[in-house]
């Protein structure tokens, strides 16, 4: 399995974002600081308004926003809205019955366990962690100067 640049990029949007609560933010701000074209965000933020991850603010000084609080948000769900599934195979997804050979694979398990391990570490970690690891990074690089 491999995350698109759509997953990555909507993953960097959300952050970016929640970096800024208290502003309505502007898409060629956030590809400013993300170095992220401007037509790309404007597909990606398109899906995240959509699913009411973002809202809009018209005119002027409109923009973006966090329709939640960014710890109601977890890196799986703004993942699986961009990619779909994240199972490594389609045998992987609850309720798949993809195959012929469901009944009787060993390695069925194998596939099983890793979407598992997938789903736990995406699903565990919420864009409020991600602001707090930004936060002390920049804690942390501020100390070495």
């Amino acid at each position: 399995m491999k995350i698109s640049t759509k997953g990555r990029y909507a993953l960097r949007l959300m952050l970016d974002l929640a970096l800024h609560p208290d502003e309505c933010t502007k898409i060629k701000d956030i590809s400013a600081r993300q170095q992220i074209s401007e037509k790309y965000l404007e597909q990606i933020v398109t899906i995240l308004n959509r699913a009411g991850y973002v809202r809009s603010v018209r005119g002027a000084q409109g923009g973006y926003y966090l329709s939640k609080s960014p710890s109601e948000y977890t890196v799986g769900m703004i993942l699986r809205l961009t990619e779909g599934t994240l199972a490594p195979v389609d045998c992987a997804e609850l309720g798949a019955n993809s195959c012929g050979r469901t009944g009787c694979c060993v390695t069925v398990g194998v596939w099983k366990r890793l979407n598992d391990a997938i789903s736990g570490v995406v699903d565990s970690i919420t864009l409020q962690d991600l602001v707090n690891d930004y936060n002390q990074s920049v804690s942390d690089q501020k100390e070495e100067h």
